[in-house]
């Protein structure tokens, strides 16, 4: 891949569109590539499925109509208590990131409910079952063309550091850097640079308020309420060292993509030109001077 500003795409959860059940408003897909477009961001994750479309084909028309192409998407499977069915949903959804162009499937451990607001806590069974699944995606991306990445990532199984410590020991899954999950879940992005920066394949950037996040780590606030309550901040404006990150994934080698990922969640359809393009607009901006 090219340089590091070149590297840069977006993903619909930064305009509150989430898989999650109950999570809010979605915008229209055509409304929110636009003003991706309108930004200078030329690719973007794919959301829920069936968001970009219902075939590979539909979504290939929706992202060209907006000049874009597809990086990946993101595809949470409860691996721990995975069956067949989970298995096949999870076959389906490969079938259309690889048919429809993209490079990476960004797997998170699910709760049992596809919830981000209760801790998942596995016993040793449920570990050795979360391996094998895990190993079974990674066999299934790789067979499809596509780049498997484990998104440690709030309300599932990988959360935690003693998790994610967990998942490194355990197996040799890739690994997608989130700024803003590792820290709420108690691991400084740093110490993953530190012990695994070649297995780093995906990043997203978030930045993050830490007096919000406390308030979701210690339980008293719901993930989803936290993000209704600004623990996403525009990128510079928070709590994160974003130009650390990017300048020591750069100088480990790292040549994947910087998605501009910052959860948003929306009670209803914001005017034109308002709502999370202000948030994304200062983000980029941010991001366009780390880069220069």
């Amino acid at each position: 891949m090219t340089g590091f500003a070149e590297r840069i795409g977006g993903a619909p959860i930064s305009w509150g569109v989430c898989e999650a059940p109950g999570w809010g408003l979605e915008l229209p897909a055509d409304r929110v590539l636009a003003e991706m477009g309108g930004l200078g961001l030329r690719a973007t994750e794919l959301g829920p499925t069936g968001y970009l479309g219902k075939t590979p084909a539909d979504v290939r028309v929706t992202l060209d109509r907006h000049g874009m192409t597809l990086i990946g998407g993101f595809l949470p499977v409860p691996m721990h208590v995975a069956t067949g069915d989970d298995l096949a949903e999870a076959a389906d959804a490969m079938d259309t990131l690889a048919a429809a162009g993209a490079e990476v499937v960004v797997l998170a451990a699910r709760s049992g409910d596809g919830s981000y607001d209760h801790k998942v806590h596995l016993d040793d069974d449920e570990w050795r079952t979360l391996f094998a699944t895990l190993e079974t995606l990674q066999q299934m991306a790789r067979d499809r063309g596509l780049r498997p990445s484990l998104h440690p990532h709030v309300g599932t199984a990988v959360e935690s550091r003693e998790a994610v410590l967990r998942v490194l020991d355990g197996s040799d899954v890739p690994i997608c850097l989130d700024t803003g999950h590792l820290l709420i879940g108690g691991m400084q992005p740093a110490e993953l640079l530190e012990l695994a920066a070649s297995r780093i394949t995906h990043v997203h950037l978030k930045d993050v308020d830490l007096e919000v996040s406390a308030t979701v780590q210690d339980g008293s606030r719901a993930y989803i309420d936290g993000v209704r309550a600004g623990l996403y901040t525009p990128l510079g404006a928070g709590d994160v060292d974003i130009p650390g990150i990017v300048r020591a994934l750069e100088n480990a080698g790292y040549t994947g993509w910087y998605v501009l990922e910052q959860d948003c969640a929306l009670a209803s359809e914001p005017a034109d030109g308002e709502g999370p393009i202000g948030d994304a607009r200062r983000s980029f901006a941010f991001l366009t001077e780390v880069a220069r």
